[in-house]
Parts: structure tokens; sequence; C-alpha cells
């Protein structure tokens, strides 16, 4: 059972979240790499020394800019007769287009595996991560999407993959890209990084986040996240959100600073290896998951840990 791993050429590196979904797509057979992007040379070199693939398969052209659903699941469903599956990071970009492969192929679609049993049997959660789910896929062709931070992820090795550029499929039209910004950051991203500092609405305001998160994070060179409330408020843009409808994290150390802990945040960072919640409300349900839990004045409690921090070399 040969697989294809779908990476987006988004950047000149692969990212984590690539590198961990190919730990789990080689659980389920040989792979192969499509890497998709307007420009795929500044990834290719990184894309062809991912350890355990067969292959690398290039798609590239102007069709990709912005990444929109249409030409990608084009791309991937005129792959599909050579391949028994596709296997995707549970991204914005494989939400948007994946489910359209699915349909197209008329399989099953199963999103953010958490595990591998099987080449055909994978664990997923249901009802935001509070139960898991084991299903065996009886379709003819597999549809997966993984949720990258429970895999460890795959190396880059010495020795390059050969490399097969293909010819663009016509006929993706559907949707047009108007316009497109990034929010320029020197942090680490929410999804890969080792420490991710959280705020939540009880900071009040966009200066009063600013004001306690950003300094911390700072000291900790963390990545900045956000609960739906704080992004609902206007304190942070919807790409810091973490939570079932936002990014999920598994980072060594998470620290969640005036977040209740509604169900659906919990859910996007219950993974993460110590938890640590500073909250007035003791009984709060983020506390309950709690490693460690300061109670108390946010606004009290973490300029104090700041200035107890060294600074960064």
């Amino acid at each position: 059972m040969t697989i294809l791993l779908f990476v987006a050429a988004e950047a000149k590196s692969i990212g984590e979240p690539t590198r961990r979904a190919l730990t789990a797509a080689r659980k389920i057979g040989p792979v192969d790499v499509l890497l998709v992007g307007e420009d795929c040379a500044p990834a290719l070199e990184a894309a062809a020394r991912l350890e355990g693939i067969s292959k690398v398969l290039v798609a590239q052209g102007p069709e990709f800019i912005g990444m929109r659903a249409e030409p990608l699941a084009t791309t991937v469903l005129a792959l599909m007769s050579r391949y028994e599956g596709v296997v995707a990071p549970s991204t914005t970009i494989a939400k948007g287009f994946l489910p359209r492969v699915a349909a197209s192929l008329d399989v099953m679609q199963v999103s953010e595996a958490i595990e591998v049993l099987a080449p055909d049997t994978f664990v997923r959660p249901i009802y935001a991560g509070n139960l898991v789910q084991t299903v065996q896929v009886s379709d003819p062709k597999l549809v997966v999407t993984v949720r990258a931070a429970a895999f460890e992820p795959s190396a880059l090795t010495d020795q390059a993959v050969p490399v097969e550029t293909l010819a663009l499929v016509a006929g993706a039209e559907g949707s047009v890209l108007i316009s497109e910004s990034t929010t320029p950051s020197d942090r680490p991203q929410l999804t890969s990084a080792r420490i991710v500092v959280s705020g939540g609405r009880a900071l009040g305001s966009k200066e009063g986040f600013e004001a306690i998160i950003e300094p911390l994070a700072g000291k900790l060179a963390a990545a900045i996240g956000a609960s739906r409330a704080a992004v609902d408020a206007g304190y942070v843009s919807n790409d810091l959100q973490v939570g079932q409808t936002g990014t999920i994290v598994a980072p060594t150390l998470y620290i969640a600073i005036g977040i209740s802990g509604a169900i659906q945040h919990l859910a996007g960072m219950k993974e993460s290896k110590v938890i640590v919640a500073i909250n007035k409300d003791a009984d709060a349900p983020i506390m309950e998951m709690a490693d460690y839990s300061l109670v108390g004045d946010l606004f009290e409690i973490v300029p104090e840990l700041v200035a107890a921090l060294p600074d960064r070399q």
C-alpha cells in the first residue's frame, strides 16, 4: 500500500508538522511525497531528504498561490490511480481540500488521527477529545489527516531521493484569491513550539494581553497562543487561537494565563507534556487539568515571574 503524503511548499524548509505526518504515513506503507506550491525550489532539497520516502513529486505554478482548495484537490485526484491513499497533517490547507478529494473518490475521510494501529485502522479523538474512536477503513482508498502533535517528527537524511515534475491538470477554477496577508513574527510557530504561552479573556484588553503575555513569551522564547474568547474579543488575531476550532498544540510546556478552560480549548492543548495554569478561580476547569496551578491575580503573578527569569542570551 503506497501512500501519497501532501506537503505544502510555503517556506524554504519542511515544517515539523509535515515531518510528524510522515511518521504516521510510514506506519501505513511506503511513502511518496507530493510537494505543491507556487515555487517549490526552496523546499525541494529538504523534501527530497525526508527519512523513509521513495520519491518526491513536484507540482508548482501560479495556480497554487494561496493554496486554494480547487487546484489542490484536482492535482491530488489526478494521482490517486497510482496510490492507495493520501495523508496530510491536519492544517487549514488540508482541511480545505481533502474533503473534496474524499467526496470525489466516494470514500470516508479519517480526520485528526492520533495513532495508526494498522494500515487500515486508526485512532482519532471525538467529543472534543473526551473520547477516542478506533476506525477501520474498508474503502478502496485512504484519505487521512493526522494530528501532527501526536507523532514524533521524522528525520532528514543525507541521501536525496529521485524527483519527478508533474504536468499540471487543468480545470481547477471555482474560487479567486483576492488578497493574502501574514503577521510577521520572529517567534516560534505555534504548531511546533516547545513552549507556548497562552492568554485568555481575563487579560481584559489587547493592551493587557500584550503587556502580560509578550514579555513572558519573550523570556521563554515561546510561541504565543490565545483562547477563543480572547480572539473573539479582538485581543489577538485568530491564527493564534488554540483549541479544537483553532490550532492543536502539544508542547513540552504550556502556560495558560487567565484561561478558564472551555472544553474546545482543553481539547486543543491537553496533550501538552506539562501544563501550568494561572487563574484567580481555583475551580476553573483548566486547574483540574494543570500539573501546576497558581491561584491569584495574573497581573501580579506574571510580572513577578518575568522579573525572576533571566534574560535570553
